[in-house]
């Protein structure tokens, strides 16, 4: 992974493949923003005429290399579009961190690049390292050819601001979790089914001194966690439970999260299309976020306790498949119609749910590729957050935006309980309409859920899995999405 440094001494260092220096757009051309002082001086005051010669405009993202001459501290000069100039030098954090990661991205297979971006604070300067950290990321594991550039080697963040070593610190455990998940996301079903995902929450999770209990199929089984059996049962590859504890002797509050970690949805028996299925080794990210969460969590020594669950299956169509209009028995005993094996997500956190429930967290969160009605709603970048506490899901969305991780308040609307009510069963896992699909969801996953429990359900479909061209610093494939987010949320309730 790219490593990240801080210089507070006031200079550029030497020894650079590149300087990146952020520019605003203004009405008469491009203005450069602060820290890109030593860029125009060694252009000889002519970096906005150079620029403009370019045609660069200084709109957010917009990137433009100019070699430098021998006098300038890097051979490469980046200018990255910043976008118009904020009053009294406030600059929006996301901004920051998007055009830190589109310089970054631009250089991969450099050596050494400073980032010469706005970062008069401590926030600014953890947003530019995070963001020069995450846009340097890259899923090389599999080429074979020369053809692919790695990484960014190291970035050097120019700021002098009171607790900016802290603030990069953060920053950098902060990206080591996001690339875990990305990794774990964009990782093939041949090498991550839920038993290996299961060892590799063991081995993360004791090296950052998490207790760690893995309940395999023989104790779900004993267990009565019928969710997680029956989405399995299809599998040769048998399903887990990963219980993740992070518990600070200061602490006045407890969290639970539970992720959904389907490695691989081919639908069951009711099959996806195949144009729907490629990507679905990406159904595990909110499983995944809920790692890489607890990982950052303990390693920032928060105050407050912590518990993950990671509800792990494969979902398969064999003969030994769930069918639908099977009803199988959750972990505390409700019973559940299957009257379509594609919905299996919310099976496998009824399960989790319910166990999370027996630990008497304070706030209880879930986290999952839930439905695509989520991205017909809210597209691919936005995710959707539904609660039984207003304060909880405005609370959510606020740590969610502040995050950079667009999220959007939705409701549980009363009227869809109905529509989940099942001839056999205590409730059906699907509702016959076509509409409010990610609405029925959250209004299913809200009765595995006690009463008085405040809990909130974030669907993540479109946004954990970019298959666009890269922006910012979000890559092709496995963003990471949500696990800035539950850190968040975490340091709240730690204050």
């Amino acid at each position: 992974m790219t490593t990240v440094n801080l210089d507070s001494s006031g200079t550029v260092p030497g020894d650079l493949a590149a300087l990146v220096v952020g520019v605003h757009s203004a009405s008469d051309g491009p203005l450069p923003a602060p820290g890109a002082e030593s860029a125009d001086q060694a252009l000889d005051g002519r970096l906005a005429a150079s620029l403009t010669a370019l045609g660069f405009t200084g709109k957010a993202g917009e990137i433009a290399k100019i070699p430098a001459p021998a006098s300038s501290p890097a051979p490469l000069i980046v200018a990255v579009g910043l976008g118009d100039a904020p009053d009294g030098g406030a600059y929006d954090l996301e901004t920051l961190r998007r055009a830190a990661g589109a310089a970054t991205r631009s250089l991969a297979g450099s050596a050494r690049v400073a980032l010469a971006l706005p970062a008069a604070t401590a926030e600014q300067a953890e947003a530019v390292a995070l963001g020069g950290l995450l846009g340097a990321y890259a899923f090389n594991r599999y080429r074979t050819t020369g053809e692919h550039k790695d990484p960014v080697g190291e970035v050097i963040v120019l700021s002098a601001a009171s607790g900016a070593d802290e603030a990069t610190r953060r920053a950098t455990v902060l990206a080591e979790s996001v690339t875990l998940v990305r990794d774990l996301v964009n990782t093939p079903p041949s090498d991550l089914w839920p038993d290996r995902f299961a060892q590799i929450a063991a081995e993360r999770g004791a090296d950052v001194g998490l207790d760690v209990e893995v309940l395999d199929e023989t104790t779900l089984k004993e267990g009565g966690y019928g969710g997680l059996i029956g989405v399995g049962q299809g599998s040769v590859r048998p399903p887990r439970l990963v219980r993740l504890s992070y518990r600070h002797p200061e602490a006045a509050a407890t969290l639970a999260y539970v992720g959904k970690g389907i490695t691989f949805d081919s639908g069951g028996l009711s099959l996806k299309p195949a144009a729907s299925m490629d990507w679905m080794k990406s159904d595990m990210g909110g499983a995944g976020a809920v790692l890489g969460a607890l990982v950052a969590i303990a390693k920032l020594e928060l105050k407050v306790n912590v518990i993950g669950y990671l509800c792990l299956a494969e979902n398969m169509p064999s003969g030994t498949a769930q069918r639908p209009s099977d009803v199988l028995t959750t972990f505390g005993g409700k019973t559940v119609e299957v009257l379509n094996t594609d919905a299996e997500g919310r099976l496998v956190l009824a399960d989790g749910l319910g166990r999370a429930a027996q630990d008497a967290p304070d706030v209880l969160v879930d986290v999952a590729t839930l439905t695509g009605a989520q991205i017909v709603a809210l597209g691919n970048r936005t995710s959707g957050v539904m609660a039984n506490d207003d304060t909880l899901r405005a609370e959510v969305v606020e740590v969610a935006n502040a995050a950079g991780e667009a999220a959007w308040g939705m409701p549980l609307p009363e009227e869809l309980r109905k529509s989940l009510d099942s001839a056999v069963a205590d409730i059906a896992n699907v509702h016959p309409d076509r509409v409010a699909g990610m609405l029925a969801a959250g209004v299913f996953l809200r009765e595995f859920v006690p009463e008085g429990l405040r809990w909130a359900h974030v669907d993540i479909a479109g946004p954990a899995f970019h298959r666009a061209e890269p922006y910012g610093y979000i890559p092709k494939g496995g963003t990471g999405v949500i696990t800035r987010t539950l850190v968040g949320l975490a340091s709240r309730y730690a204050k």
